[in-house]
């Protein structure tokens, strides 16, 4: 009983879906959200207008947005 409880945790575990870092980068103003083939996702906070970001996503599954810790120029 023991080792079917324990195969059953260690597959719920391994079926769980990891989440990536996403680093929200408070240099750049704008983000895109880009969702992977397989179900994931991840966040790119490198871009400098939504212009530059709507090129980067064009074809892409992903959206651009406003960075919400852009902390602007210092």
């Amino acid at each position: 009983m023991r080792v079917l409880l324990a195969m059953l945790t260690i597959a719920a575990i391994s079926a769980a879906s990891s989440a990536g870092a996403q680093t929200y980068n408070p240099r750049y103003p704008v983000c895109i959200r880009v969702i992977e083939q397989f179900g994931g996702e991840r966040i790119d906070c490198t871009y400098i207008s939504l212009e530059q970001c709507a090129q980067r996503a064009s074809g892409l599954a992903a959206t651009c947005f406003a960075n919400p810790f852009y902390r602007g120029q210092r």
